[in-house]
């Protein structure tokens, strides 16, 4: 290996290891919040199931906090430009925390909606938790957007460690506001919502001084809220177009029965988990390429772009060769019924046989998104639900003819092959020229 590709390897693996760490610090948390929450019992953890559900995709949808900072800190870092490059890190989180203030007072007074949709013995919790989040929104949204801001700056190892630490705290204060002071679900909200704000304040004294050092004031600009909030607007619809195709893809398998959509469930979970790996590359490429398009270093963009497309395929290949040797065994983690188990390890063997396309699709996703090439993202995806959810539906008609193995089977052909398919071909279009390539600061 020469000297140049062991400094690249050594660029990708030190944002994609300490990424991959931050992806999954937060899901760990929710499985141990999860636990305590269902020790009170079932209308608690039903309650919080459905308000954390739509907490978390207020979060998911507004990942572009995150996923537009980072390539522009890293442009400007690139160009040598550290102070606009703080500057508009500044401007991201102070976004974050506008539009955390807005939808926190909006989520605040819908909360009693809630009593609409969940059972009447869940219905107060979910409120309770849905309110007392609120509180912790714009931290967390500003957390995002900081995140983003070191990712940029080439550092994954401080979101880690802040992530890392800031979950485990979180675990112990809902340990106490849920079971010694007796707050039930109101603690594990106010617990969470309160970690936000300290993590929030820990990046707060990371990024200030480094501001005052390079002149950079503390207030926003209107350039810089409007240039983060462009890119992020077709970010947003890119993120909703993958909740559209997931839930298009849920309710398909919804309405084939309850073993198709168990089966399902553990297949999708299945699936989440991988992704960690991937996308922990695509924010690699987000930061790396950014920064060498700041310095219009033209052929490091193309040498990145071959060796992540290399890895990740390479990735996929590997994770599926393993799962589907596990395809037969792993089902019996999560369920004893015969029929959802050999319904589940059909779908595991088409993810298995998906995973380089998966690996493909994600770490070209990272690459555009470095690039800043958000539009287009934007409106390939709205192109892929046009393609996918007619093919779906059709995908339901042969779904509804067969036995329950089957049917999980036709729904991820659907899913992880010709919406996946779909997403690839329109990544490949655009990677395939040199259109997306566009060096420099701005």
């Amino acid at each position: 290996m020469s000297t140049s590709s062991r400094s690249m390897t050594r660029q990708i693996l030190s944002l994609a290891v300490p990424a991959f760490g931050a992806l999954i610090a937060e899901p760990l948390f929710l499985l141990a919040d999860t636990a305590m929450i269902g020790r009170l019992g079932a209308p608690e953890l039903a309650g919080v199931g459905l308000a954390a559900a739509i907490v978390q995709t207020v979060t998911g949808l507004l990942i572009f906090l995150a996923y537009s900072t980072t390539p522009a800190v890293a442009r400007f870092l690139g160009a040598g430009q550290l102070g606009n490059a703080l500057a508009r890190g500044r401007d991201g989180i102070w976004l974050g925390l506008g539009l955390g203030a807005v939808i926190g007072v909006i989520g605040w007074y819908a909360a009693p909606l809630l009593e609409h949709v969940a059972t009447d013995d869940a219905a107060p919790h979910a409120i309770a938790y849905m309110q007392y989040s609120m509180i912790g929104l714009p931290a967390m949204l500003a957390v995002l957007a900081a995140t983003g801001v070191l990712r940029g700056l080439q550092d994954a190892t401080t979101p880690l460690v802040v992530a890392g630490a800031g979950f485990g705290l979180n675990i112990a204060a809902n340990y106490v506001l849920i079971y010694v002071l007796d707050l039930g679900v109101t603690g594990s909200a106010i617990g969470t919502s309160a970690i936000q704000w300290l993590m929030f304040a820990v990046y707060a004294t990371i990024l200030l001084p480094r501001m005052r050092h390079h002149g950079v004031g503390f207030a926003p600009t209107t350039t810089g809220l409007r240039a983060t909030a462009q890119v992020g607007s077709w970010l947003l619809v890119r993120s909703a177009s993958l909740r559209v195709a997931v839930l298009a893809t849920v309710l398909t398998a919804t309405s084939l029965g309850t073993e198709v959509l168990a089966a399902h469930q553990i297949v999708f979970n299945v699936y989440s988990t991988m992704a960690f790996a991937l996308d922990a590359l695509a924010i690699a490429a987000q930061a790396l390429i950014g920064k060498e398009l700041g310095a219009s270093n033209v052929s490091a963009v193309r040498a990145l772009t071959k060796t992540m497309i290399r890895w990740s395929v390479g990735f996929g290949v590997l994770t599926g060769i393993l799962l589907g040797v596990g395809a037969f065994w792993l089902p019996h983690i999560f369920t004893t019924d015969p029929t959802v188990v050999a319904a589940t390890t059909a779908g595991l063997i088409v993810l298995a046989v998906s995973q380089p396309l998966s690996g493909y699709v994600f770490v070209l996703d990272g690459i555009l998104m470095g690039a800043g090439d958000a539009k287009y993202l934007g409106l390939i995806g709205i192109a892929n639900i046009i393609v996918y959810l007619p093919a779906l539906a059709g995908l339901a008609v042969l779904a509804n003819q067969t036995t329950h193995i089957g049917a999980v089977a036709w729904v991820w052909v659907g899913f992880a092959g010709i919406y996946l398919a779909a997403r690839a071909l329109g990544l490949w279009l655009r990677i395939r020229r040199d259109t997306w390539i566009r060096v420099g600061a701005a």
